[in-house]
């Protein structure tokens, strides 16, 4: 049984979601790939297993597993099929999109490197690499978004990562991923990108030259808001060594979340599709109702990173932001009065959300220290989900009209 080649050969977007990494003919010829609810492999007798080590030894190899800490069948499927999205030799499955990136850090920076981040990044993400990784005697500075001026200034002799987010969160900003790709190519650096809210439909950086790509598989990838996982996504020059460090540390997915997780990617396509499209007709709404100061959406064209996104994505995702008149108590009259998006800090399901920034991901600051990070207390961050763009307006109408002074 073997992997049908043809499907990450020449295959689009959406074909490769439902196909890629599966084997045309699987166990007992069942139609969906089966969760193999394993911790561990037998072996017929000594040369099996001699010769299991011999080819591990070798390389990595996909078709055979000795415990469940090093691989599975299920896992191995759904690595496969984001590694196909992605245009890419492998990607590795984790426990969750925090720890895909802390195992990538983990592996390329040593005790006295150094890593450069983009400000306008997931705020764990930023605690992760200021606050953490310092107790190992890793440094980091942190540089304006799209500013290639200053991030090559704050290149060091013992720099050994760039890392960035596109689009960024909160502010959807859109990071020239070619420029960036560049900068590391040409200082010999890592340069690691989170794509959570891109997507492989929308943007596929390693195309441009970028070495790992992440995600938050609970987000876009799974699509249900039913998972925790996250991925990385390279060459296997460069990958594997973040699997071995995996299978020494341990922090794993499991055959369950990997199943779930290959279910909703043969829908990726169709969802993002329409999360773009919804996304689109909610932004231009809200930029005009008198009751919105602000709205960032890569897909308008006041957005600072519309001309670079038009160029490198083929969707502008389905997450935006804005901010409500009437402050913080508007911002929240409007939150209340929401019929459809629940209140949730996740995004990229099928359900949309609705997320106060200052009151939920930035809950431990006081209004001054918000601001300083560039948090108004009446941001407000919308994922859309798949409802009917029709209704997801005149909710979102009647929720503004019900501000009141």
């Amino acid at each position: 049984m073997t992997t049908k080649p043809s499907i990450t050969a020449k295959y689009l977007p959406s074909t490769r979601s439902v196909h890629a990494g599966e084997k045309r003919v699987k166990p007992v010829n069942s139609l969906v790939d089966p969760v193999f609810q394993t911790s561990s492999y037998t072996f017929e007798n000594m040369a099996a297993v001699v010769a299991y080590q011999e080819a591990h030894n070798r390389g990595h190899v996909a078709d055979e597993f000795e415990y469940g800490r090093y691989g599975n069948p299920t896992i191995a499927a759904a690595e496969a099929r984001i590694a196909a999205l992605e245009h890419t030799e492998t990607a590795i499955l984790a426990a969750s999109g925090m720890a895909a990136l802390a195992y990538t850090f983990i592996q390329y920076l040593p005790g006295g490197s150094h890593i450069i981040i983009t400000n306008d990044s997931y705020r764990r993400t930023r605690q992760l690499v200021e606050d953490h990784l310092k107790k190992y005697n890793v440094t980091c500075t942190v540089v304006p978004f799209g500013d290639f001026s200053a991030l090559e200034a704050a290149i060091r002799p013992e720099t050994r990562i760039l890392f960035s987010e596109t689009p960024s969160n909160p502010y959807l900003r859109v990071l020239d991923v070619e420029r960036f790709a560049e900068i590391g190519r040409r200082h010999g650096l890592l340069t690691v990108l989170d794509c959570t809210f891109s997507t492989p439909i929308n943007l596929t950086p390693l195309d441009y030259g970028i070495d790992v790509v992440i995600h938050s598989a609970t987000k876009y990838l799974g699509g249900h808001n039913d998972l925790l996982a996250g991925v990385i996504a390279g060459s296997h020059k460069v990958v594997d060594p973040i699997r071995g460090c995996i299978g020494i540390l341990g922090g794993i997915s499991d055959p369950n979340t990997a199943y779930l997780l290959l279910r909703g990617l043969k829908t990726l396509g169709l969802r993002v599709q329409q999360q773009n499209h919804t996304a689109q007709q909610v932004a231009e709404f809200l930029a005009n109702h008198p009751a919105v100061e602000r709205v960032w959406y890569p897909g308008l064209a006041n957005h600072p990173g519309h001309e670079i996104a038009a160029k490198q994505m083929k969707g502008f995702g389905g997450v935006l932001s804005l901010t409500v008149k009437g402050g913080r108590q508007g911002s929240f009259q409007f939150i209340d009065a929401l019929e459809i998006p629940f209140i949730s800090a996740s995004l990229g399901g099928t359900e949309s959300l609705v997320l106060h920034v200052a009151a939920q991901a930035y809950s431990d600051l006081n209004p001054e220290q918000c601001l300083k990070e560039g948090i108004p207390q009446n941001l407000v961050r919308l994922a859309i989900g798949i409802e009917d763009a029709e209704d997801l307006i005149a909710d979102l109408n009647q929720a503004l009209n019900s501000i009141q002074s």
